[in-house]
C-alpha cells in the first residue's frame, strides 16, 4: 500500500472518535506550546542583547562580578580602584574611566520597577551609552555634579508616570528632579533613570562605593590583552575584581539564557510525558475497540507489519496534529508577551524563531513515534482467532 493511502486510512481511524482525538491533541498542544513559549523568551532576550550591546560604549568593565552574571553588580566596590586604574592607564592604552554606581528597584508591579544608573555628570551619559538624545529637556551636564537631578528613559518616564520637572522618589533618603526625558531609541536606555553618581550613592547609603568602572581603550582590539594585564595586578585582579570584555558579556549572558532554556525544557518534559501517555492511552483504546477490524485485515491477508504501520501512522498523525496546535498556541503566547514587553520596556521579549518551530515539530514527531511503539506492537499481535473470540 502506498504511504499516502496508509496515512489516509490512519486519518479515518482517528476521525472515528473525533472528540477523543481533539482532546488528546489539545493536551499535547498545551504541553508543547508551553515549552516553546519558555524557550522563545530566551530567543527574544538573545536578540535584544545582541542588538543593544552595540550601544554600550566602554570596552572593558571592572567589577566584583563578571558582566552578564548578574543584572547589575552590587555597589560594594572600593572607589580606590579608580586611582589604581588611572595610574595604569598610560601603559595599558586606557583613554577613559567611568565609575558607575547603579542598582535596581524591584516591585511586584513591573511598571514600577526601575534601574537607577549613577555616573559622573562631567562624563555624561555618552560615556556609557552612545547615541542618546533628549526628547524633552536636556542630558546630564558637568554642572549637575552632586545635584539631585535625573534624566529618564522614555519607557521609564511612561511607567513611572513622570514628566519634565516632576520628582523621582529614589528611597526615603533621596529624590531627584526630572530634567530630561530621552528619545525612545534604545530598549536598554529606555528603561533607565540616569543620575549624577553622588545622588545614587547618597540615596542608597553606600558612601563612595561603586558598582563598576567602565574603561575605554585606545585600541578596542587590545581588550583581551588589557584584561589579562589588569587581572595580574595585585590591586585589581589580586583583590578578586573581575575584568570583563564585551565578548565576556555576550558569553555570560548566553550561559545564563542557556541555563534558563535547560530548566524550561526540564519543567516542560513533565507535561510532555503526560501528553505522550495520553496519546498512548488514546491509541491503545482505539486498538482495543478495533480488534475485529484488525482481525478482518489479517484474515484477508494483511501482515502484522502492515497493522503495526497503520497504528504507528495514527499515532504520528495525532502527535503532529498536537504539534501544529502547539505551535499555534505558542504563536499566540509570544504575541501576547511581546505586546506586554513593548508597552513595558519597548522591546520584543520573545521570538518564535524557525529553529524553535523545527524543534517543536521534531519533538511532536519523536513523541508520536515513541508513544506509538507499544500500541503498534499490541495491534500487530492481534490474530484472527482473537478477533473472532470478541464478536
Amino acid at each position: 500500500m502506498r504511504t499516502i493511502d496508509l496515512l489516509r486510512l490512519a486519518g479515518l481511524g482517528l476521525l472515528r472518535r473525533p472528540v477523543r482525538t481533539v482532546l488528546t491533541a489539545l493536551g499535547l498542544a498545551v504541553a508543547l506550546g508551553s515549552m516553546l513559549i519558555f524557550l522563545s523568551l530566551g530567543e527574544g532576550l538573545r536578540d535584544v542583547f545582541a542588538a543593544e550591546l552595540g550601544t554600550v560604549g566602554p570596552d572593558l568593565q571592572v567589577a566584583s562580578t563578571r558582566a552578564g552574571e548578574t543584572l547589575l553588580p552590587h555597589m560594594d566596590m572600593n572607589p580606590a580602584v579608580v586611582e589604581t586604574l588611572k595610574k595604569l592607564s598610560p601603559a595599558l592604552g586606557i583613554t577613559a574611566l567611568t565609575p558607575v554606581a547603579a542598582t535596581i528597584r524591584q516591585s511586584l508591579d513591573p511598571a514600577q520597577s526601575a534601574v537607577f544608573y549613577g555616573l559622573p555628570a562631567s562624563s555624561g551619559i555618552d560615556a556609557m551609552f552612545t547615541g542618546v538624545r533628549p526628547a524633552q529637556g536636556r542630558l546630564l551636564d558637568p554642572g549637575d555634579a552632586g545635584k539631585n537631578v535625573t534624566v529618564l528613559g522614555a519607557k521609564a518616564a511612561q511607567n513611572l508616570g513622570l514628566r519634565l520637572g516632576d520628582t523621582l522618589e529614589l528611597t526615603r533618603r533621596g529624590s531627584a528632579r526630572v530634567v530630561g526625558i530621552l528619545q525612545p531609541e534604545s530598549a536598554l536606555t529606555d528603561t533607565f533613570a540616569f543620575l549624577p553618581i553622588e545622588a545614587v550613592q547618597r540615596a542608597f547609603g553606600v558612601g563612595n562605593n561603586l558598582s563598576l568602572v567602565a574603561l575605554r581603550l585606545k585600541n578596542p582590539a587590545d581588550a583581551d590583552r588589557v584584561a589579562a594585564a589588569l587581572a595580574k595586578q595585585p590591586q585589581v585582579g589580586g583583590l578578586g575584581l573581575k575584568i570583563s570584555t564585551r565578548a565576556d558579556v555576550v558569553g555570560n549572558i548566553g550561559k545564563v539564557l542557556n541555563s534558563a532554556d535547560i530548566l524550561s525544557v526540564c519543567l516542560s518534559a513533565i507535561a510532555l510525558i503526560v501528553g505522550g501517555l495520553a496519546v498512548v492511552n488514546t491509541v491503545l483504546m482505539g486498538v482495543y475497540e478495533r480488534t475485529r477490524e484488525f482481525g478482518t485485515l489479517r484474515a484477508i491477508g494483511a501482515r502484522p507489519a502492515f497493522v503495526r504501520r497503520l497504528v504507528l501512522s495514527e499515532t504520528v498523525l495525532l502527535s503532529v496534529l498536537g504539534g501544529v496546535m502547539g505551535l499555534g498556541l505558542a504563536g499566540l503566547g509570544v504575541r501576547g508577551i511581546n505586546v506586554y514587553t513593548q508597552n513595558l520596556a519597548g522591546f520584543n521579549g520573545a521570538a518564535l524563531t524557525p529553529r524553535l518551530i523545527l524543534v517543536g515539530l521534531g519533538v511532536a514527531l519523536a513523541l508520536g513515534l515513541l508513544a506509538g511503539l507499544w500500541p503498534a506492537r499490541s495491534a500487530g499481535r492481534v490474530t484472527v482467532v482473537d478477533a473472532l473470540g470478541r464478536l
